[in-house]
């Protein structure tokens, strides 16, 4: 009675790791899927500011990156590329943009007008895609609030300036004073001194 249930399940062992190997290789031979990861989904910059749009994706086959800026001024096409191939920048980033291998773009001299959503998509030659969002806000340098500050400071130092110049020249003009009073004390003293002496 042993000896049957121990050939099932020896069998049903075997079975279950061919099954195991076929539907490995299975997985091997086919075609895989997309994987991309954003690991800053969100950048805050100030304007003429270079930034990093950090991607990383994988796939088996031949990758497209492509990506796209959304703001309330429309949707606009940056870049597309595929691995190893060609480049395709929008005339709009020209001179602005760089790609790199693991999908990741780098934006130079960011305005105001960059602000917004940019999407990045991986699409793999045998129709896989993945998606990707990341959320940039730019920021103005408000350089009327530095001028203002600047301004400030210069004026507080000229004000600064000039009262030490004052009480210097008061405690100069005091020390004047006190000589010449003191001269004439000595000078009054002096003639009092002769004055007794000529009426003895």
């Amino acid at each position: 009675l042993m000896r049957p249930l121990l050939g099932c399940r020896g069998r049903g062992v075997v079975v279950g790791t061919v099954t195991l190997c076929l539907a490995a290789g299975w997985a091997l031979q086919t075609p895989g899927g997309v994987s991309l990861v954003v690991p800053q989904p969100n950048i805050n910059a100030t304007v003429a500011q270079n930034i990093l749009l950090s991607v990383e994706y994988s796939c088996r086959g031949v990758a497209t990156i492509e990506w796209k800026h959304v703001s309330s001024w429309g949707t606009t096409s940056i870049v597309e590329w595929r691995s190893g191939n060609y480049v395709n920048i929008s005339t709009v980033y020209k001179d602005r943009v760089t790609t790199f291998e693991n999908g990741s773009i780098q934006l130079r001299n960011v305005g105001m007008r960059d602000a917004g959503y940019y999407f990045v998509t991986v699409m793999e030659e045998h129709g896989t895609n993945a998606y990707g969002t990341i959320v940039v806000n730019v920021y103005e340098i408000i350089y009327e609030d530095l001028h203002f500050v600047a301004v400030l400071f210069a004026f507080l130092a000229a004000v600064s300036a000039i009262l030490i110049c004052f009480m210097w020249l008061c405690n100069k003009s005091l020390h004047l004073f006190q000589k010449k009073t003191t001269h004439k004390l000595t000078a009054s003293t002096t003639e009092e001194i002769e004055l007794e002496t000529i009426e003895c």
